[in-house]
């Protein structure tokens, strides 16, 4: 005889008031009830045996499938798909057992409450993760919802994030959502910082427009891939840092030795030539800006990193040029014809043997730029990345993928 289906149902803080009557009715005719306590607690007149839901997950659900052809209720507070019992149990007593139904997640609700998406949100649980790594993760994100723990408040993220200099977010805390006694309170980081709250509550954080991120003080960084994070960098950031896994493969092709003279044209924030920098420590390395500041942000890195070889020149290219020793080796981004063209007037430039690396984020890019270096020169290789990050989002792993870039390295024969 087929096993009786599991009804995995997510319910509010008002308990069955907020219920459609055919869930109300599977809540009510249920032989046996399963939920955390507190979540129990919400629906007192249900008469059905009731099974606590810990932490030996495993225990849980080996009771609920021997109850064979009882009828089973698991309730959960908001989503049981977004917290993940909903699929633990899937996984464990099959799919087609198991009948889901959502609830709106105190996750969704908070985001509502403050009037913002949650699209591109970094969202986590404190429950599952250090909070030293949650803190580093929201240093660079634009969004962020939290849930946070009896022993992880919202005072001491906040203090944390403080203590990181991370004071760039406007901070909301969310709390009872759904119930009576419901409140949200928005202020700064060193508002929320000073005070206490109930602990069933959510933490939503908005970065404040047009701040840079302040990067994590690291005690060992290399001398060249470092993350993006350890950048001073400039918002929004899609285009204006080189990412990591480029930035290695691109310094590699230059070729540095320890006296070069670099040219990075369009340095943004400096990163390649930040890192060119500590490779070529006897050398000249010149961080080529037409933005005043994004001039600044390459001071402000070449500081942080111990680097006194590196000159900012403000000014746009060509134009600058002139003034510039020729060069070992050039780093070029950008994209259109543009890049194409100064691709090839900075070859031009190059000392015999030198190389000149660019990178590309466009096919048509990529198409003018090699035919113009192959024009050049033989020795011209190119490259396409697709690459993806690795990110924890509650208990799962998931990736989030830049965007493609094409790299080309021509040598001066």
């Amino acid at each position: 005889m087929a096993k009786q289906s599991v009804s995995i149902i997510g319910i509010g803080d008002d308990g069955l008031e907020a219920v459609s009557n055919s869930v109300r009715q599977l809540i009510l005719g249920a032989d046996l009830l399963a939920g955390k306590e507190r979540t129990l607690a919400l629906v007192p007149e249900a008469p059905g045996k009731r099974l606590i839901v810990g932490t030996d997950l495993d225990a849980v659900a080996s009771e609920i499938d021997a109850a064979g052809n009882a009828k089973v209720a698991v309730l959960v507070n908001g989503d049981p798909l977004f917290y993940g019992l909903a699929r633990f149990l899937c996984d464990r007593l099959g799919n087609d057992r198991c009948d889901i139904i959502p609830h709106v997640s105190s996750m969704q609700l908070a985001f509502a409450r403050v009037k913002e998406n949650w699209d591109e949100a970094y969202l986590t649980n404190l429950a599952n993760h250090k909070l030293d790594t949650v803190i580093e993760k929201i240093r660079g994100a634009m969004k962020v919802g939290l849930f946070t723990t009896d022993a992880i408040s919202p005072a001491m993220v906040a203090k944390k994030l403080l203590a990181r200099k991370i004071d760039y977010f406007t901070v909301y805390v969310c709390e009872n959502l759904g119930a009576r006694n419901e409140r949200v309170t928005r202020g700064t980081v060193a508002e929320i910082a000073a005070q206490e709250f109930q602990p069933l509550n959510v933490m939503v954080l908005v970065r404040d427009a047009d701040i840079p991120d302040q990067p994590r003080r690291s005690r060992i960084r290399s001398k060249f891939g470092n993350a993006d994070e350890e950048f001073v960098q400039s918002t929004p950031k899609h285009g204006l840092l080189t990412p990591a896994e480029v930035r290695a493969v691109a310094l590699a092709q230059m070729a540095l030795h320890s006296d070069s003279v670099v040219w990075d044209v369009g340095a943004g924030s400096g990163s390649v030539s930040i890192e060119a920098a500590q490779l070529s420590p006897e050398g000249q390395i010149f961080a080529i800006e037409q933005d005043k500041e994004d001039e600044a942000l390459i001071r402000e890195n070449a500081d942080r990193f111990g680097v006194s070889n590196v000159t900012p020149v403000l000014g746009t290219a060509p134009e600058v040029w002139s003034d510039l020793p020729n060069p070992d080796a050039v780093f070029i981004e950008g994209s259109g014809k543009e890049i194409a063209r100064l691709a090839e007037l900075a070859f031009e430039r190059l000392n015999p043997g030198g190389r000149l690396v660019a990178v590309v984020v466009s096919i048509q890019g990529l198409d003018e730029v090699n035919k113009a270096l192959t024009q050049k020169t033989s020795q011209v290789q190119v490259w396409m990345f697709n690459i993806a990050r690795g990110k924890p989002q509650l208990e799962r792993l998931r990736f989030d993928s830049l965007n493609p870039t094409f790299l080309v390295a021509a040598v001066k024969g």
